[in-house]
C-alpha cells in the first residue's frame, strides 16, 4: 500500500471511528468502570471484530451479507438486541466502581465478559459491515497482490481503532477521578441512553439495495 493511499484510508476511518458508536461507548464505560488495564481487554474483543470484518470483506462476503435480506436481518436483530440489554444494564448501574463490582459480580467484570461484550456489540453491528465492504475495496489496487493489501489496510484499521478507543477509556477514568462515584453512574446512564438510541437506529437502517 502506498503511503498517500494509507494516509487517505487512516483519515477516512479515522473520523468513521471517532464518532461515538457503540464499542467507542463500551470502551469509555469500561474506563470509567474498570480502568484503562480492564478496559483494555474490551479494546481487545473490538479488534477482534475488526478482524473478521475485513476478513469477510477479503473473502467477498461483505457482499454475500448485503445482498442477503435474511443474514442481514439476523445480524441485526441480535445486534438491536444486545444493545438494548447492555443500554438497560448501565442504565441500572449504581456506579459501583471496578473493584467493587468485580467482588459483588465476578462475572460482570472480568477480562472474559469485558471482551466477549465489546466483540459481540461490534461482530452483530450490520453497519460495520456495510461500513467495511464500502470502504475497504477503495483502496485496493486490482492490479497488485490483493491479500498483503488486504493485511497491511486491516492492520492499520485495527491499529487506528485501538488507539481510538484507548483515548475513550482514558478519558472515562480521568472523568471517574474527577468526580469519583457519581460520575461513574452518570458515565454509565449517558452511554446506557446513547447505546439504546443506537439500538433504535439500528433497527431501522436497511441494506442499500433493499
Amino acid at each position: 500500500m502506498e503511503l498517500l493511499t494509507a494516509a487517505a484510508f487512516a483519515l477516512v476511518a479515522l473520523v468513521a471511528i471517532v464518532t461515538p458508536g457503540p464499542t467507542v461507548l463500551l470502551a469509555l464505560a469500561n474506563g470509567s468502570r474498570f480502568g484503562v488495564r480492564r478496559a483494555t481487554f474490551g479494546m481487545l474483543g473490538a479488534v477482534a471484530s475488526d478482524v473478521v470484518l475485513v476478513l469477510a470483506v477479503a473473502l467477498g462476503l461483505g457482499a454475500v451479507f448485503a445482498a442477503s435480506e435474511l443474514i442481514f436481518s439476523i445480524v441485526k436483530w441480535v445486534g438491536v438486541a444486545y444493545l438494548v440489554y447492555l443500554g438497560v444494564m448501565l442504565l441500572r448501574s449504581k456506579g459501583t466502581l471496578g473493584q467493587v463490582d468485580q467482588q459483588e459480580n465476578p462475572r460482570g467484570g472480568s477480562r472474559r465478559s469485558v471482551f466477549l461484550k465489546s466483540f459481540v456489540v461490534a461482530v452483530t453491528n450490520p453497519k460495520g459491515y456495510l461500513f467495511v465492504g464500502a470502504l475497504l475495496p477503495q483502496f485496493i489496487d486490482p492490479a497488485r497482490p490483493q491479500v498483503v493489501q488486504y493485511v497491511a489496510i486491516g492492520i492499520l484499521f485495527c491499529a487506528i481503532d485501538f488507539v481510538v478507543m484507548f483515548a475513550y477509556a482514558v478519558l472515562g477514568t480521568q472523568a471517574v477521578r474527577l468526580l469519583r462515584r457519581r460520575g461513574v453512574v452518570w458515565i454509565d446512564r449517558i452511554c446506557g441512553t446513547v447505546l439504546l438510541g443506537l439500538a433504535a437506529s439500528l433497527a431501522f437502517i436497511r441494506r442499500a439495495n433493499a
